[in-house]
């Protein structure tokens, strides 16, 4: 059981259902609500996946918010490590990791550890509803890991991108901006969480639906590539940087490239709600272009 980008689910429960090969696996659940910051542990407490653990976004996947950074902090590389450590990861470790937004959560997990140089993590591929579809088993009891050492994380730093160099790229662009978020907060027609509405000048937009079929699941590597090279239209992937409200559902780009086989893009981890602490960056809006 080798999984890196996508799992789906009658894959993860076949290999849940064998016993003793040898692969050690990790289940996170990452279920969560930005205007509700409860609510994922409260499903996760009604019904999960058994064996999974709880990966809360603020609390876990999150560092502290402050003055000058946007609403998700990275978190701690450390920090971040011991936390891997006392969920029982390891490096050899197969870790999957779900949530019920089509991998919008999710996927910042699956970026983080990626981030430590974890490469054995998968997106549960239509999430906690398409295990449920399949019939897969779900259990209210409260997963217990076994502890191991704080995760021996070799950091990839060259991965994030500051709003410094965001800044800068305005006048000397060497990297394209690709903002997930939806086209109406993207336009600034609408911003239901961040104070101010609107986008980073020149950025361009994929909401991370479209990486999505109706169904909820990622379409196709083939698929995914046609829009990507249609949308950066001769960009380079190590080229692209993408971003969204608070860096979180940005990844969600991140492992559609991956999936297209356009590796090597990074993220804008303070993203808008970063950008906009300081009423000095430039602000772009369907209005002012």
């Amino acid at each position: 059981m080798d999984y890196r980008t996508l799992i789906d689910a009658p894959s993860l429960e076949a290999g849940l259902n064998i016993a003793a090969d040898g692969v050690k696996r990790v289940l996170l659940d990452c279920r969560f609500n930005l205007l509700q910051p409860d609510a994922g542990l409260a499903l996760y407490r009604q019904g999960h996946i058994p064996g999974a653990l709880y990966a809360h976004l603020d609390n876990d996947l999150s560092g502290p918010i402050t003055a000058q950074s946007g609403r998700h902090p990275l978190p701690d590389p450390k920090r971040l490590a011991m936390r891997l450590g006392e969920w029982g990861i390891c490096p050899d470790t197969q870790v999957v990791v779900y949530d019920d937004m089509g991998g919008a959560m999710a996927a910042r997990a699956w970026w983080l550890l990626r981030w430590l140089g974890h490469e054995r993590v998968a997106v549960l591929d239509g999430g906690f509803q398409a295990w449920v579809a399949t019939e897969g088993a779900v259990s209210e009891e409260a997963a217990t890991a076994t502890d191991c050492a704080p995760y021996p994380y070799q950091l990839k730093a060259d991965q994030v991108v500051s709003s410094e160099a965001v800044l800068a790229n305005l006048q000397q662009p060497v990297f394209t901006l690709v903002d997930a978020r939806s086209p109406e907060r993207f336009h600034g027609e609408q911003e239901p969480i961040d104070p101010v509405a609107g986008h980073v000048p020149g950025a361009l937009n994929r909401a991370l639906s479209e990486n999505l079929t109706a169904e909820g699941l990622f379409k196709s590597a083939e698929q995914l590539r046609t829009e990507w090279l249609a949308l950066l239209d001769g960009t380079a992937p190590e080229a692209v940087v993408v971003m969204c409200g608070s860096g979180v559902t940005a990844c969600h780009l991140l492992l559609s490239l991956e999936l297209a086989g356009l590796k090597g893009g990074r993220v804008y981890a303070g993203s808008w709600s970063e950008w906009i602490r300081d009423q000095q960056r430039p602000v772009a809006t369907e209005i002012n272009g």
